[in-house]
């Protein structure tokens, strides 16, 4: 059971990164650091292997005469990603991961546009760079993983990083005396926002460590984590890379995202990180499962009898769900959510089967963590407490309390790249970043997301709508698959009423054999909204033929949605409701 004090962890703060992976190596330098892929065949290295890679990568890279610039890479994650990412962040150059999702017109551009003379990247986007190379005028050098030999400006990893393994081993230190300013650039990150072309965003080694250091006292790791979000978001590759080696836990580099719950089974991690989607993915998985098996009704029993066992000081939780416990590899104790909303009777059903479900919220403008839920000081209806090292301040707060969530501190960006306007529109002269997410901070402490400011509808009523809310209600449905709330205008442009749009997965309609799905939507809408005040209902819906537009990040454009985007139909009527 949760408490309701604030405990943070003791942390050995670091002040770099090169302190950091030098503590990794004098503590645990034996340690397996990484367990990855190599086709089938799973690979380990010890964080003494790791340093050495390091070292030869930089070494390379000092001979190359590159050790200031700015280095990018276009590759699925990898232990070779990794080692790109831990060398340039030791380095006085600046690391610039690009996002694989990105079309190949907006590769090149951001490319280009963040000045990368050195390019890692893996056999597919070697393709697409020696396709464009006359588009790419800046970049010196193209490094490529899957090559054998050398072609002209696409050099092979592996004779690059052994070629500087033997001028480290003759002495060369070059990269070891590379000493940078921790408050410069240090990683450059294109965020994949809902709209608009992509920022990008500037973050200093300084913003980095601290999101670690001040990240790890509200919430601690363990041994073992399952790799799974991609490297070139910074929740990924800040929050749970550089958190892991900082513990020195064992990273094991997960494959596929369709391999996920397989994986789990093969590391049996101690924990993971995750985007909301995957933990209403496990959930619906365990619960369709117990209906398929008759075990339904016993399993709600259980934690129920088990809940209330807890109370009395009794805690049998991994003896009473061992099966459970198994799909998951057996020794998971701890999943941490964050990218999205999280609904809060998931953290409560994984919280009675013995699992922590830790809720958090970041932005890639704070390196990218803000806030995150401890694991005695757990309330999946907040994001948890603002790190130490920042000060969260909420700005012109409504009657409801709700206003703009807005951070200043040590994790807070340098700005946008090359964007001096764009920059100004969110950070004031003092170092406040406006996040534009909507929110308050409840008695004990913890911040509350309501919503993105740029979403929210105000009715005619004036009452203020947070279609972030009420799309967490109708996602337990477990037919829907996205869904976007809007709201619905009139003749005289004012809006009255709430319309939801929804795309349905029909692999579930199947499933739960649903032959009439407007039908059964009506009646589950109704059910899932019921403990909301009646404002806050939907009064009319559409079922999309066609899944919605989505970032890369797999977060849904609200732009896409084509009813919100046009006035439709008048609202049900009263008896139409009812229904």
């Amino acid at each position: 059971m949760t408490n309701n004090k604030i405990v943070y962890y003791d942390v050995p703060h670091v002040k770099t990164v090169r302190e950091l992976m030098d503590r990794a190596l004098a503590e645990a330098a034996d340690k397996i650091a990484f367990k990855y892929f190599a086709g089938t065949e799973v690979k380990e290295a010890t964080y003494r292997r790791f340093y050495e890679d390091v070292q030869a990568l930089g070494t390379a890279l000092a001979e190359l005469g590159v050790l200031d610039r700015h280095i990018a890479i276009a590759a699925p994650n990898s232990y070779e990603f990794v080692t790109v990412y831990l060398t340039v962040l030791q380095s006085c150059g600046v690391f610039v991961p690009m996002d694989k999702e990105l079309p190949e017109a907006d590769l090149l551009n951001v490319l280009n546009h963040s000045d990368a003379e050195v390019v890692f990247c893996s056999e597919k986007y070697e393709a697409i760079f020696r396709e464009n190379r006359s588009a790419l005028p800046n970049v010196r050098r193209f490094i490529c993983f899957d090559r054998a030999e050398d072609d002209g400006d696409f050099l092979s990893f592996c004779k690059f990083i052994e070629a500087g393994r033997e001028l480290y081993l003759a002495g060369d230190r070059r990269f070891a005396a590379c000493d940078g300013d921790v408050n410069a650039m240090k990683l450059l990150v294109y965020t994949s926002g809902t709209t608009g072309m992509a920022k990008g965003v500037m973050l200093s080694e300084h913003n980095l460590i601290s999101c670690v250091c001040y990240g790890l006292e509200v919430s601690t790791v363990y041994d073992t984590c399952l790799s799974v979000l991609p490297y070139n978001h910074t929740y990924e590759a800040v929050a749970g890379l550089l958190v892991a080696l900082h513990h020195h836990s064992t990273i094991c580099i997960n494959d596929n995202l369709r391999h996920v719950l397989k994986n789990l089974q093969l590391f049996k991690p101690d924990y993971i990180y995750l985007v909301p989607a995957f933990a209403e993915m496990f959930y619906k998985k365990i619960w369709a499962n117990a209906k398929s098996s008759g075990k339904e009704l016993p399993l709600k029993a259980l934690i129920a009898s088990s809940n209330a066992m807890r109370h009395l000081g009794i805690d049998k939780r991994a003896a009473l769900f061992k099966s459970i416990h198994a799909a998951f590899g057996g020794n998971l104790k701890k999943i941490v959510c964050g990218g999205a909303p999280l609904r809060a009777e998931l953290g409560d059903f994984f919280d009675s089967i013995g699992i922590s479900l830790i809720n958090g919220y970041g932005i890639t403008e704070c390196s990218p963590l803000v806030s995150a839920n401890q694991d005695y000081f757990n309330d999946c209806t907040t994001v948890g407490i603002p790190l130490r090292c920042i000060d969260v301040t909420i700005e012109e707060p409504g009657e409801d309390g709700n206003g703009e969530i807005c951070v200043k501190g040590d994790t807070v960006m340098l700005g946008y790249y090359k964007e001096p306007g764009l920059t100004a529109e969110v950070l004031t002269p003092d170092g406040t970043f406006h996040t534009g997410d909507l929110g308050h901070i409840n008695a004990k402490g913890q911040l509350v997301i309501t919503g993105r400011k740029k979403n929210l509808i105000v009715l005619d009523n004036g009452k203020n709508i947070f279609p972030e809310e009420i799309e967490n209600y109708i996602t337990a449905i477990p037919y829907v698959q996205d869904v976007v709330v809007f709201g619905i205008k009139g003749s005289d442009g004012t809006e009255s009423s709430l319309g939801a749009e929804l795309y349905l997965s029909t692999d579930k309609l199947t499933e739960y054999k649903i032959n009439d799905p407007e039908a059964a939507l009506r009646k589950d809408l109704a059910k899932a909204c019921k403990s909301l005040p009646a404002y806050k209902r939907i009064s009319k819906f559409y079922i999309r033929p066609i899944p919605f537009e989505k970032t890369t990040t797999n977060k849904v454009k609200r732009s896409s949605a084509m009813f919100a985007n046009r006035t439709p139909e008048p609202p049900a009527s009263a008896e139409e409701t009812a229904e």
